[in-house]
């Protein structure tokens, strides 16, 4: 009875683990792509995700367009500017979303700026995330103290993994107190740029790599900014468990469309 309990209890507890947990336990490095919802084509986006699942994508964050993207270079802001243009919003996001799990199994992360979500209400937000089957969220301008005072509360109740940013600038005191605030993995900016604005890595950022591994954090830390080939992709992993690729990936979907995804994905692994 009690080993049947314990049984029980233990695929209880796998069925209830966050996808981006299970992914994280395999024994492979991730690929997680960026692109932004409502580009190139409004009704693009799920054609995308079960395109970039299919490939052999382990990932994806699907971008929430917004207005003023500080942290985004010319490329993923463009896209932004033309997914409002194609008449994206949050409400419309979540109708196109809302039969994703029927065809795709694989973590699905929305990424954004906070100011959507507060307009929409926090916990509405999470909730619909929740009910579509959303597995996290990343808010790069979403402060830590805010979310562990006002927020973290919300996530926790809707099953939703805050994915939090480092940088090459990031204290080692704040790293740990982000390290010790995360269940997931954490988003680790390869230099202090925009997206898409550097190309390949250098000695510096190499050191900040292994500079990171060496601290031994709990959460696993996968590395975007700059990453857009398979050099690129094998030098960000070499100490980090995956790495995301946003601004070359936006790029080749301009230029070739969606139908070119498995050819760019063939060309990262």
């Amino acid at each position: 009875m009690f080993c049947h309990y314990r049984l029980w209890g233990m695929k209880k507890i796998e069925y209830l683990m966050n996808r981006i947990n299970k992914k994280l336990q395999e024994n492979k490095k991730i690929l997680s792509i960026y692109f932004t919802a409502g580009y190139p084509a409004l009704n693009d986006t799920v054609s995308i995700i079960q395109t970039l699942e299919k490939s052999g994508v382990d990932l994806i964050e699907i971008g929430l367009p917004f207005s003023d993207p500080l942290a985004d270079g010319p490329t993923i802001q463009a896209s932004s500017t033309a997914a409002l243009q194609n008449g994206m919003h949050t409400e419309l996001l979540f109708e196109q979303l809302k039969n994703i799990r029927d065809s795709v199994s694989i973590p699905l992360i929305i990424m954004g700026y906070f100011n959507p979500v507060f307009q929409y209400g926090v916990e509405n937000f999470c909730k619909r995330c929740q009910q579509i089957g959303i597995d996290g969220l990343i808010l790069p301008d979403l402060p830590l103290d805010v979310y562990k005072t006002d927020y973290e509360a919300i996530f926790k109740k809707y099953g939703l993994i805050n994915v939090f940013l480092i940088t090459p600038q990031t204290s080692d005191e704040r790293i740990k107190e982000i390290d010790e605030a995360s269940d997931g993995f954490i988003y680790m900016v390869s230099s202090a740029t925009t997206t898409g604005a550097t190309e390949g890595f250098g000695e510096e950022q190499q050191d900040y790599f292994e500079r990171i591994a060496a601290f031994k954090l709990k959460n696993p830390q996968i590395v975007g900014f700059g990453i857009n080939n398979s050099e690129t992709f094998e030098q960000a992993t070499q100490f980090a468990a995956g790495g995301i690729i946003g601004s070359a990936f936006i790029k080749h979907l301009t230029e070739y469309g969606v139908e070119s995804i498995p050819d760019f994905i063939n060309t990262i692994r």
